[in-house]
């Protein structure tokens, strides 16, 4: 959120691919939210593969950003920490799947 309000304060980054970032990173943590009130084994799997695809969705706006625009040092190095974060993200929530997956037997 913090990178997102930089970016449209102090840059000329397009307002869209800020838009699309802040949509896509916030998703990730309401999706786990759910799941974890999730209703069924199902529903449970099903919220956590919408946040699996948001986190990656984030990766992949971070990347784009890091690689269309000349920023800051500081604010790259925070990009390419942000993108590690959300590959993370990814490899663990993607487990948490599984993981669900085989205990409801599939």
């Amino acid at each position: 959120m913090k990178l997102c309000q930089f970016l449209s304060t102090k840059t000329e980054v397009n307002r869209i691919l800020i838009n699309q970032l802040f949509a896509a990173g916030t998703s990730i943590g309401a999706n786990l939210e759910e799941a974890g009130s999730g209703e069924t084994g199902k529903d449970f799997i099903h919220k956590n593969s919408i946040s699996l695809k948001e986190a990656r969705e984030t990766g992949y706006w971070l990347r784009l950003l890091q690689t269309s625009y000349k920023l800051p040092p500081g604010i790259v190095k925070g990009i390419t920490e942000l993108t590690q974060e959300a590959d993370e993200l990814s490899r663990i929530v993607g487990k948490i799947i599984v993981n669900k997956m085989n205990n409801l037997g599939r």
